[in-house]
């Protein structure tokens, strides 16, 4: 596959600019938004654990493990707010437990021993920590929560969540909406979405997001692993069973951490060349803060981009 983007290095720097304004607009116009949205969910998080609680006034070790995300809630009640290993600390318990106690997304069938033991060491924890000038009502454990306590308490933990995941939100907002954006293109072309557990079920002119690829972790070696890929697209002149084009979706805010994960696409693509041979197809679709020491590590890979505000690039993949 003759290059697109990587051999262009007088391009580039045109390039970056332009993406980086691409980002910003999107930022000023749609970041606000989606967090604002993401606020009022965490608000009703915040709400159903007052509920669950009786405004944090009756926390018990059960109701940890069984009411599910009750916990990185709390944690955003105490003052200071509490990181999850800075709470393991505290409690005297492993931050593994913790965080599984976190990542309970249902009540378990039946409540474990383990669990509940270190629920019982977190929870004095929290409520010697717990912030009563958020919470005024705590103070002595004399009064009940007014309404209007109530809700403000609310918004500033609802606040104080967002602001702990503001970058997983902004991410997750901005991989929704390039893969929208690649649907959209994909399917002008008359490409069909699909939902295949194997790439070798995709049939010629479909696509597919999030498939797991088995490959080679390294030559001479029989052990194989899933990788993750973002976008699989099956140009509509394959045949039945080959490997298809794989598309990394990428985006940043900033140039200070685009480099943290370069090794790891770098890796990506040496491990999909030495299952599927050095034709294989592995690029990124880039929108934001992609500087130039990034773009050179990744083209010394060969590894080759689309940006996304020039999507018309993926004509060159012969789709």
């Amino acid at each position: 596959m003759n290059a697109i983007n990587r051999d262009k290095v007088d391009a580039w720097k045109r390039d970056i600019g332009k993406s980086v304004d691409f980002y910003n607009e999107w930022f000023l116009a749609f970041a606000p938004a989606t967090f604002r949205k993401a606020r009022l969910a965490a608000r009703d998080q915040v709400e159903n654990v007052f509920d669950a609680t009786n405004g944090v006034c009756d926390l018990s070790a059960a109701t940890l493990v069984l009411a599910p995300q009750t916990l990185p809630v709390l944690r955003q009640m105490t003052c200071p707010p509490l990181a999850r290993d800075r709470l393991a600390g505290l409690s005297g318990i492993s931050p593994s437990v913790v965080k599984r106690i976190e990542c309970l997304d249902r009540p378990p069938a039946r409540s474990s021993g383990k669990l509940l033991a270190a629920a019982e060491k977190i929870v004095p924890v929290l409520k010697g920590m717990f912030d009563v000038d958020l919470m005024p009502w705590l103070d002595g454990y004399r009064s009940r929560a007014t309404p209007v306590q109530r809700s403000r308490a609310a918004l500033v933990v609802a606040d104080r969540l967002c602001g702990s995941l503001s970058d997983p939100i902004i991410r997750n907002a901005q991989e929704k909406r390039q893969l929208s954006t690649i649907t959209a293109w994909l399917s002008r072309k008359g490409y069909a979405k699909v939902s295949p557990s194997d790439f070798t079920q995709m049939k010629p002119g479909e696509f597919a997001f999030h498939l797991n690829v088995n490959v080679m972790v390294a030559k001479d070696s029989e052990s194989r692993v899933n990788i993750p890929v973002d976008v699989a697209i099956q140009p509509l002149s394959a045949k039945q069973g080959d490997v298809p084009i794989f598309i990394e979706a990428k985006s940043a805010g900033d140039f200070a951490n685009v480099n943290k994960r370069r090794k790891e696409e770098a890796q990506k693509i040496s491990q999909l060349k030495l299952t599927f041979g050095d034709d294989v197809r592995f690029l990124l679709f880039l929108c934001g803060y992609f500087d130039s020491g990034y773009l050179g590590y990744e083209a010394a890979e060969g590894i080759d981009w689309i940006w996304e505000h020039r999507i018309s690039d993926m004509e060159h993949l012969g789709l």
